[in-house]
């Protein structure tokens, strides 16, 4: 194969949608699946690619944390809390009742550790782009308010509450600590929240395959119909229950029709590519999960792979709908009086 044609395979493979996440993470498979001894050389090759995943998670998580603002104004922290109340609501209680009420604790092969972790954590960055084509300001501004859901911890805190899972007090003082460093720094400072933005992009892809490593191909096959089921669950459940909390915030404040917008809550029904690293990071917390770790990252995997194609369908189909109703993104950020800087 030619230099000419592998650069070609490469402009290919990026187009895919989650490529960042989803590639690697396939590698890492590939490589466990056919030349596991590989990772057993010893030295940083196995520090990095083998037993890296706890040190690229919390290196992420202090890059992640920098990117949360403590400011937010009117509307923007309305709208971004209404779509994250919505979207994560959703995803927890249909993970729980399938964990309490449905025979097994699985739905067509779903496992609730999948479920919470694919519907409540959204991609910022598809969400961000959708936006921007179809939003307004304050749709771009909500961002900073949804990224609380990026990472594991609102997957944690559900299992841990409904008691599905046991996390000791300083295994979760130590999972939030490289957050809070992240968060101080970077509502400290502008200059630290830029540097630690590309750490956040650069690290996804060793966080992958550090994941990867840890599934064969036996197991993602088993999450083909399954994990495009839970794309559609988190499109139309947790999008959906973003839309309607928007709405009905909408309805309590009196506000007219025309700037009822919603659009940030379809925006909102995708599955992160980080999401994919959700179920390690609950692992190795809790080793009770770590029998269905391989089988939940797959599935989470398909979830993202599957609302990344379809959400940005689903987001033009919403705004020609309210267009017909007279609903605009920008009747209600003019009828509003409120702009934010993005």
């Amino acid at each position: 194969m030619t230099l000419k044609s592998l650069q070609q395979v490469g402009r290919s493979a990026g187009r895919i949608p989650g490529a960042l996440m989803i590639i690697p993470l396939f590698l890492g498979a590939l490589v466990n699946t056919f030349v596991p001894q590989v990772l057993d050389i010893g030295g940083f090759t196995t520090a990095l690619f083998r037993d890296g995943i706890a040190t690229l998670l919390g290196l992420f998580f202090v890059c992640m944390g920098a990117q949360l603002r403590l400011r937010a104004t009117g509307r923007t922290l309305e709208k971004g809390f209404a779509i994250l109340i919505g979207k994560v609501g959703a995803g927890v209680v249909v993970g729980l009742l399938v964990a309490f009420s449905v025979p097994g604790g699985t739905l067509f092969g779903l496992v609730p550790l999948a479920i919470i972790a694919a519907m409540t954590n959204s991609n910022t960055a598809l969400y961000t782009a959708l936006t921007k084509q179809f939003g307004n300001t304050t749709d771009r501004g909500a961002a900073s308010i949804i990224a609380v859901n990026d990472g594991p911890f609102i997957t944690l805190v559900a299992l841990g509450v409904a008691g599905l899972a046991t996390f000791p007090i300083g295994m979760i003082v130590g999972l939030v600590i490289p957050l809070a460093v992240g968060f101080v720094l970077g509502n400290l400072s502008s200059t630290a929240r830029e540097f630690l933005r590309s750490g956040e992009q650069l690290l996804i892809p060793f966080m992958a395959f550090a994941v990867g490593v840890g599934i064969d191909f036996s197991t993602l096959g088993q999450a083909g119909l399954p994990g495009i089921l839970l794309g559609l669950m988190t499109i139309v459940l947790s999008g959906g229950a973003a839309m309607l909390v928007l709405w009905f915030v909408h309805v309590l404040h009196r506000r007219p029709r025309q700037q009822r917008n919603v659009i940030s809550g379809a925006a909102e029904a995708t599955t992160a590519g980080n999401a994919v690293a959700t179920p390690a990071a609950v692992a190795i917390i809790d080793p009770a999960y770590r029998h269905i770790e391989s089988l939940a990252t797959a599935q989470v995997a398909t979830s993202t792979i599957t609302t990344a194609l379809l959400v940005p369908f689903v987001v033009a189909f919403a705004y020609r709908i309210q267009l017909n109703r007279g609903i605009s993104p920008q009747a209600e950020e003019e009828q509003g009086g409120e702009r934010v800087a993005t």
